[in-house]
């Protein structure tokens, strides 16, 4: 498949702040929830609905802007979509869509404040994360 191509471009709010692991191999790995706002799909008061993404950035980025990328802050995302699978407690199929993030840059945030750090991550296919297990804590609040 020569001809294939994964890049997705997100730009949203962070519905909490960046969690900062070591898969078993010592790679550092920021974990994020993305909201994006998605105006094709409306509330019950006709607001734009939301469509959560979760994010990992890898390696020396990770480790650089874990400790910026907070709660409410603005944030663009560049990087490649995956569809992983995984079986929950009662041993059911489940699927979740992740953003290996290639590139990440705060554009700013619910204070308006922000910088532009971001780069080039490595790329974590393939790493697992040392608790080995899968995140399923539900964003309580939207952030818009």
């Amino acid at each position: 498949m020569a001809n294939s191509y994964n890049k997705i471009i997100l730009v949203g709010r962070l519905g909490r702040d960046a969690e900062l692991r070591a898969t078993p191999q010592g790679r550092q790995v920021a974990s994020l929830n993305l909201a994006v706002e998605d105006r094709s799909k409306k509330d019950d008061r006709g607001r734009p609905g939301t469509e959560w993404f979760r994010v990992s950035v890898w390696g020396r980025e990770a480790e650089t802007l874990h400790r910026y990328l907070l709660k409410g802050k603005v944030v663009l995302v560049e990087g490649r979509l995956s569809i992983r699978t995984y079986q929950d407690r009662d041993g059911k199929d489940r699927y979740s869509a992740e953003v290996s993030a290639d590139r990440t840059v705060l554009l700013g945030g619910s204070d308006g404040g922000g910088g532009s750090y971001g780069g080039r991550s490595d790329s974590g296919a393939g790493d697992e994360l040392a608790d080995g297990g899968h995140d399923d804590a539900a964003v309580d609040d939207i952030p818009f």
